[in-house]
């Protein structure tokens, strides 16, 4: 079973999102629209969401098992649930764990397979524009390789990707922003 997500980010211009949309549709596998309305419980050591895929017509329960800043490769562990769910499970979450921040996404997304990897092309208010490059691996012994992979097809498409201790500025910035404005705008990539 492959549960170690190994993902980066870059920033993307809307004219290289549009540019990646091109590249992407002649040179990789469409998997589709994969619009998503997101609640990210976020705590320093993990992070768990309960996810809508609007586009799919599903919903899941994720955990990571650390912040996105803290680590390239997170164990993952997602549990289906039904769409219908999606509310009565956010209010299980909230009331059994309480996270140091809540954060509330709407992504536009469309994901492709490219080169062994997932590339996830997104648009949330927070975020802008962006663009998430993954590899699923079944060890952590095989993490290097998959960054290596990603790190090569980030090269191939001319993105420049994020370092840890940008993504954690960025995420710190988003976090506290998000509880100043009473987590009334959108959050998490």
């Amino acid at each position: 079973m492959n549960n170690i997500e190994v993902e980066r980010r870059s920033f993307l211009s809307e004219e290289k999102y549009k540019e990646l949309i091109t590249i992407l549709e002649q040179n990789a596998v469409s998997l589709g629209q994969d619009d998503k309305n997101v609640v990210f419980y976020v705590f320093k050591d993990k992070l768990i969401k309960v996810v809508d895929e609007k586009s799919k017509g599903k919903a899941k329960i994720v955990y990571k098992s650390d912040h996105i800043c803290n680590s390239n490769s997170l164990e993952e562990i997602e549990i289906p649930i039904s769409p219908n769910d999606f509310e009565k499970a956010n209010l299980l979450i909230s009331k059994i764990l309480t996270a140091d921040t809540v954060l509330h996404s709407f992504q536009q997304r469309h994901n492709y397979s490219y080169k062994g990897t997932e590339i996830a092309l997104k648009y949330s208010d927070t975020w802008g524009h962006h663009v998430e490059i993954e590899v699923m691996v079944n060890n952590a012994d095989k993490a290097e390789e998959a960054e290596k992979k990603i790190t090569s097809v980030a090269a191939d498409l001319g993105l420049k990707l994020l370092s840890n201790k940008e993504l954690a500025e960025f995420s710190q910035k988003a976090e506290s922003g998000y509880k100043r404005m009473g987590n009334k705008k959108s959050g998490q990539a």
